[in-house]
């Protein structure tokens, strides 16, 4: 099962900032994401047309704790093997800051963070048909990353930018706590858990090794997000079909939900957005 074909599946991510020159320049030329559109106060960022990443600036915004509920990363989820290799070429050659680098036995994933401290992933899957399944829970794990295998991958040096096929591949949340978590992901939103580890659970629709992440870590006990921070406002959950549009939309009424522009918003306990989109055509 991949991300994109499963019965949800995530657009766009949407992050507050206060400088935006210098966080869409560095998701520009460091991750590799093309503008699609620019406001004056907003920039939306993708591949091809399809937008990803939609950044809105506030120069008052108050700088986001590593305490607070909201983003651990954005994933972004590469086509091929080869992709991320190339793009980690590309990021050692202009020195970009990596955090981190693992082989999840699902994917293989590289991490850093934007001049706010935005969470990113950059990863691609190995194929399904590999992924250890037990008793409806997923074989996932955090083991070193052969960094010099993976870029003797790499097809060529010449770095044009994430390909088209990129996706969201899944959004990793910072919540106050598990059981409130899984209250609301699996049992409101309808995904299922797929794997646990300590101070962490990952939620997925159709199998895949997980859409939406949340943990502990750093803000176990978190109340509800403070508005006008820095970090994440919403992201998009988007259903393959009506059909699953309907069941989403007969869940989410018990969640009070807003309408706006046409789209479903509703909010998880800890006030981040989710914005229920139309089916992908």
């Amino acid at each position: 099962m991949t991300s994109a074909g499963a019965p949800l599946r995530l657009g766009s991510v949407t992050l507050r900032v206060r400088d935006l020159n210098t966080v869409g320049r560095f998701y520009r030329d460091i991750i590799g994401l093309s503008v699609i559109e620019q406001g004056a106060r907003r920039q939306s960022l993708g591949v091809g047309s399809t937008v990803l990443l939609e950044l809105i600036e506030d120069p008052a915004a108050r700088l986001a704790s590593r305490t607070e509920a909201g983003l651990f990363h954005t994933a972004f989820l590469l086509p091929e093997r080869a992709d991320l290799a190339e793009w980690l070429l590309h990021a050692a050659d202009l020195g970009a800051p990596l955090q981190g680098a693992s082989d999840h036995l699902v994917s293989e994933a590289v991490y850093l963070a934007d001049p706010e401290g935005n969470g990113i992933e950059i990863y691609w899957d190995r194929p399904s048909h590999t992924w250890i399944w037990q008793s409806g829970m997923v074989d996932m794990a955090t083991r070193r990353l052969d960094l010099q295998n993976l870029a003797r991958q790499a097809r060529n040096r010449n770095w044009k930018g994430l390909p088209e096929r990129t996706i969201v591949g899944h959004v990793h949340l910072q919540v106050g706590d598990l059981g409130q978590a899984e209250d609301f992901y699996s049992g409101l939103l309808g995904l299922d858990v797929v794997h646990r580890v300590p101070g962490a659970s990952f939620f997925s629709s159709g199998g895949y090794h997980h859409h939406i992440a949340g943990n502990v870590w750093n803000s176990a006990g978190a109340g509800r997000t403070q508005p006008g921070a820095t970090g994440l406002l919403a992201f998009e959950v988007v259903p393959a079909d009506a059909q699953v549009q309907a069941g989403l939309l007969h869940r989410a009424e018990r969640l009070t939900p807003r309408e706006h522009a046409r789209l479903v918003e509703v909010a998880d306990p800890w006030g981040i957005t989710l914005v229920l989109r139309a089916p992908f055509s």
